[in-house]
């Protein structure tokens, strides 16, 4: 297993057994914890100093998702899903700013709802997702937090505050890293089989709490149980966004293993080492994202922030589109 070299208590505590945790925190925290065991020398490594902190706090997105917090629950759960399934109206990339996903989602719903009103329903935000839009922009905290530390380091300033910030930071984003390494959050099939179902899958929501929750604490589910299986860091190179998009489409390619082994039995059955090896590898994909996506923003924080010469909010930008009142990203 390949070894990685951390500095004194940091391994303990990114590798701690984990003991009252679920996928909404069991995954969540293991995902973290082997994605700060797993950077590289020149990456981020005084995460690791905040492991336990920040697999504790990955599971503070869904504590904004409660009836009780009715503004916050709005904003905050398209942020937990990509259904990949309704997307084929964008074509093979869609927009580069949030806004302007929604004004075309909108424009789908309207489109669909003339002619079926039943398709229509679902055909929204909410039942859609923004979730690459969470993780881009929770980059962008992280990639501005570490100049801020580079910043303080470069003239001798205390930076455990700063420090603390992207510790939180990263626990923020790595939420929906992990959502996304689970397929049912990358698919149509969320909350059970949806549709044609001639396989005879489950259609009760409680198969995304049985994988997701109830197999991941029978398990035991730890980040030793996985290190081995992240790999070697992919320095990612190119446009960011299409990676994320391509992570969240490999995942939801794997939605129907969840469906075929939840129908033979295999997540009541802890031992079984075929349903061991899907959770692990699942956890491992979204370690290794998240470890790639840690070690990219250290790296792009070394370098003055380069944007547009025109501000984006400029209707002067070439690229400005009205109806957001921004340029998208590039």
């Amino acid at each position: 297993m390949r070894k990685f070299a951390l500095l004194g208590l940091s391994l303990a505590a990114a590798l701690a057994p984990t003991s009252a945790y679920a996928w909404g925190g069991r995954g969540h925290a293991v995902i973290d914890q082997a994605a700060l065991a797993a950077l590289p020398a020149d990456g981020p490594v005084f995460l690791q100093n905040y492991a336990e902190f920040i697999a504790e706090e990955a599971g503070a997105p869904d504590t904004w998702r409660g009836l009780g917090e009715p503004f916050s629950k709005i904003d905050e759960d398209p942020n937990h899903t990509w259904f990949v399934e309704r997307l084929g109206f964008l074509g093979p990339m869609p927009p580069r700013s949030r806004y302007a996903f929604v004004l075309a989602l909108y424009r789908e719903h309207l489109r669909v709802a003339r002619t079926d009103a039943k398709a229509a329903e679902r055909l929204n935000v909410r039942w859609t997702g923004t979730m690459p839009y969470a993780v881009m922009e929770g980059y962008g905290r992280i990639v501005a937090g570490m100049r801020s530390l580079r910043s303080k380091q470069s003239r001798g300033e205390p930076t455990t505050n700063i420090e603390q910030t992207i510790a939180f930071y990263v626990a923020w984003m790595s939420h929906y890293i992990a959502d996304g390494a689970n397929p049912h959050h990358a698919s149509v099939h969320c909350e059970g089989w949806v549709g044609l179902n001639p396989n005879g899958y489950a259609t009760s929501g409680a198969i995304h709490g049985q994988f997701e929750i109830g197999y991941a604490d029978a398990i035991n589910l730890q980040p030793t149980d996985f290190l081995g299986r992240i790999g070697a860091p992919q320095h990612q190179q190119g446009d960011l966004f299409g990676a994320v998009l391509q992570f969240l489409s490999d995942s939801n390619r794997e939605v129907e293993t969840i469906f075929a082994l939840e129908k033979r039995g295999v997540f009541a059955d802890s031992a079984s080492r075929e349903g061991r090896d899907f959770v692990y590898s699942r956890a491992a994909a979204g370690a290794a994202m998240l470890r790639d996506l840690l070690t990219r923003a250290w790296k792009e924080s070394a370098r003055p922030g380069a944007g547009d010469p025109v501000a984006p909010q400029s209707p002067a930008h070439p690229r400005y589109d009205p109806e957001t009142g921004s340029a998208p990203a590039p």
